[in-house]
């Protein structure tokens, strides 16, 4: 029985479904949010570039997360592999493209957090904590049936439930999987030096070690390594995992200290050939899965959601319905190269340095090495990995956009 129609349903309640709910309820759509919260503490932190901060300035969610927050002024990458064709040291100044910083890093459930207090004061936008089972598309309309037997009807309907998508099977979506030899370890630290609002990525044999800025003298690790190494990470305490830290870390940032949960992420990826079926689209981690590099994991996940809901407002303007196959069409255009250079790219960089082969060294180097000498390709380089030029979402542009 259906229990209420609706514009449009997110299934979902993670930064990404969450986003997009506040999105459209923030545009007046008639919209309903779908699952319950996880906010587990597992020292995870996401890096939110300039792009993501402006859509969420948008949202009307960003002062409120803005102090739990620290900004990325610097990014600094070291080869540590040990070869031959070993660069210098290149760092990347947010003020060579003028902004104040690339981005935020913040702990994933403060931003969760951030979001769903948020999404509970729009009058448009009901939160239904109930799970997905099961969905539908008929001629005018999807259904979604929820546990408890009720089923909801809307005119579009977002999968935002993550990498094991449940809506993305039952539409018939098929994804393309892969896993690396790679585990990373994640944790919250506190250190004796500043950072200097520092992000620090050393490029090591087995993957990146990398020590991202947090409010004070704190920072979040992300250490990909083998997944022997990381589970005799994982076993140790905090005394003798922190020195371990400091050590991978050539004491950059001094004596270290666990100040947090930790976490273990076996190192894989996703991608889909559509990002869309009748009356379905798919968003955040329901479309695409990055290994823990270059942060581009939720920030194309809120590009999505932005994209998203530039074509359903287009949809609206024209008199078109937001579940129309012009939207998904307009949707698929926006997303797909994108996607699909991203994922290139973050793969490609993350299999140079498993190789260990000469020419992929050699090619590495050489890369930065460039980045280094050539300052208009440094700030094409860098403009571009915080927000690209051509095709950004509206609400991307200008936190005040419409």
């Amino acid at each position: 029985m259906v229990q209420k129609s609706y514009s449009i349903a997110i299934v979902g309640a993670g930064a990404a479904g969450l986003s997009a709910a506040i999105a459209f309820a923030r545009d007046g759509f008639e919209t309903v949010l779908i699952g319950g919260l996880d906010v587990r503490r597992d020292g995870r932190t996401v890096a939110l570039l300039n792009g993501s901060v402006r859509f969420l300035k948008a949202l009307g969610v960003w002062p409120a997360v803005a102090p739990e927050a620290a900004p990325l002024e610097t990014m600094r990458i070291i080869d540590d592999t040990g070869s031959l064709f070993r660069p210098p040291p290149v760092s990347f100044s947010s003020r060579e493209i003028d902004l104040d910083a690339f981005g935020w890093n913040i702990e994933n459930a403060t931003l969760v957090e951030g979001l769903a207090e948020a999404a509970r004061d729009y009058e448009y936008l009901t939160i239904i904590t109930e799970q997905a089972k099961d969905f539908r598309a008929e001629a005018n309309r999807a259904i979604v049936t929820l546990t408890d037997g009720s089923e909801i009807e809307a005119n579009l309907v977002v999968a935002a439930d993550g990498r094991n998508s449940q809506l993305r099977r039952i539409a018939g979506i098929e994804a393309h999987t892969w896993s690396y030899p790679q585990t990373a370890l994640t944790a919250i630290l506190a250190h004796n030096r500043e950072h200097r609002e520092m992000s620090t990525e050393f490029h090591t044999r087995h993957g990146p070690f990398t020590l991202v800025p947090l409010p004070g003298k704190r920072s979040s690790l992300v250490w990909v390594t083998s997944p022997k190494q990381a589970e005799r990470l994982a076993k140790l305490d905090d005394e003798a995992l922190a020195l371990e830290i400091e050590r991978q870390a050539h004491s950059s940032l001094g004596a270290m200290r666990i100040d947090g949960p930790r976490g273990l992420v076996p190192m894989s990826g996703l991608s889909v050939d559509r990002f869309g079926a009748p009356r379905l689209a798919l968003v955040g981690e329901a479309a695409h899965v990055f290994p823990p590099i270059g942060a581009q994991g939720l920030n194309l996940g809120f590009r999505d959601v932005a994209s998203l809901r530039d074509a359903v407002v287009d949809a609206f303007d024209d008199g078109r319905e937001p579940g129309s196959p012009e939207t998904l069409r307009q949707y698929q255009r926006s997303r797909d190269l994108d996607v699909r250079l991203r994922t290139a790219a973050v793969d490609g960089l993350n299999r140079t340095l498993l190789t260990g082969l000469l020419p992929a060294d050699l090619l590495r180097g050489a890369g930065l090495l460039a980045l280094s000498k050539v300052g208009f390709l440094r700030r094409a380089v860098m403009r571009e990995g915080v927000l690209p030029h051509l095709g950004a979402p509206r609400l991307m542009q200008d936190a005040s956009a419409a």
